[in-house]
């Protein structure tokens, strides 16, 4: 790949992993005297992902943070700041509904409020329910289920319920092929792979994350994805009924703009691709080099996101909430200094669209290890926070 420029800082490898790089070329060697493991033929055939048969970074830091500074332990817990945020920016876009209630869809005042306001609004929302899929608004599980409904209200489709299994089996599964909902499809790697086709993909993500976990495999419809339904459907027809289907517009034109090409949408993005330049020294994965496969970003849009640009800090710590990650990042800095992070999400939809060296098969991979949260499977809660 191209040397990244103003996109990411570049980093030194820290730690020793096995990662290959097959480009269609299929896989004639592995390391180790290994099995190549199967892939999907539209991979081998065309562009292939970056592949590594090794665990994910995360835990490895996390244990050698928590060794070096056993004090970032105290930092976990709920914030109690967050349901304040929420429902004043649940408060802000009914405000916003009611002032465009009388305004033509199509017309510059609808749109531009949308853009700026309703966007903005709805990315913060979709974050705050990420927040919350952590437990970090509440110490009580079920508290934090049933107001992460309430932060989903002005999004206009209810999601949040069936959100937190996807999400945080992402988390157990970094990168597993069939289980990391996050990850682009075979078939999106190959119809994509173009500048009309990542313009596309930037476009419409939020129809791609809305739809993709869905075909990969389904979770289970619990009593909170019961009330999640029951509670977003009588939502939308008390604004409908007295708003007027202006106001259900700007809900779903918000959520549609906040994942599309919006400054915010560019964490989406940011979090997993690989910017960082490959060299041919991590392509060879005999000398197991790893290839960045979670960036950060230090920069000011983290204000309106729950700070979710530090997205390695909280892969290493899910359990920290958002106000205390800053704190995280300063008390165990040695970890995170040296490793690549953004400086722009502009920048990484713009060079994600024109540059041909960064794309939709630019993730890591991996065909075995994570495990499935919200399967019936015998997690304890502690254990998918941890």
């Amino acid at each position: 790949m191209a040397p990244s420029s103003a996109s990411t800082t570049t980093s030194k490898a820290s730690k020793l992993q096995t990662t290959i790089r097959l480009n269609g070329k299929g896989g004639e060697h592995v390391p180790n005297g290994s099995s190549d493991p199967q892939r999907d033929p539209i991979e081998v055939k065309y562009r292939d992902f970056f592949w590594t048969y090794t665990e994910e970074p995360h835990r490895t830091r996390r244990l050698a943070i928590i060794k070096a500074h056993p004090e970032v332990t105290k930092l976990c817990g709920p914030e109690p700041l967050t349901k304040y945020v929420v429902l004043g920016v649940v408060a802000v876009q009914i405000l916003c509904a009611y002032i465009l209630r009388n305004t033509s869809f199509f017309s510059a005042p609808f749109w531009l409020l949308a853009y700026v306001v309703g966007a903005t609004a709805n990315q913060n929302l979709f974050l705050a329910i990420h927040e919350i899929s952590h437990n970090l608004a509440f110490r009580s599980p079920t508290a934090n289920r049933l107001f992460a409904i309430v932060a989903n209200l002005p999004i206009g489709i209810p999601y949040s319920a069936s959100f937190r299994p996807y999400h945080l089996t992402h988390h157990k599964s970094l990168g597993v092929d069939g289980l990391d909902t996050d990850l682009p499809t075979a078939l999106e790697a190959v119809f994509l792979d173009s500048i009309l086709g990542k313009a596309f993909f930037c476009t419409f993500q939020i129809f791609f994350y809305a739809v993709r976990p869905m075909c990969v495999y389904r979770v289970p419809f619990t009593w909170v994805s019961a009330v999640n339904v029951a509670v977003q459907l009588a939502f939308d027809v008390v604004i409908l009924k007295a708003l007027g289907k202006q106001a259900m517009l700007y809900f779903l034109l918000s959520s549609f703009l906040a994942g599309s090409l919006h400054p915010l949408a560019g964490h989406f993005i940011a979090e997993h691709y690989v910017y960082e330049t490959v060299t041919p020294t991590q392509a060879n994965p005999d000398n197991r080099v790893p290839v960045p496969e979670t960036y950060s970003y230090y920069g000011p849009l983290n204000f309106l996101t729950y700070n979710v640009g530090l997205h390695n800090e909280h892969h290493d710590f899910p359990a920290v909430p958002w106000t205390r990650l800053p704190k995280l990042n300063q008390i165990a800095h040695e970890f995170y200094d040296d490793l690549p992070h953004h400086r722009s999400w502009t920048y990484v939809i713009w060079r994600f669209i024109f540059d041909e060296n960064v794309g939709i098969r630019c993730r890591v991979k991996r065909k075995e290890g994570g495990r499935l949260v919200g399967q019936k499977a015998a997690w304890k809660e502690n254990e998918i926070e941890a």
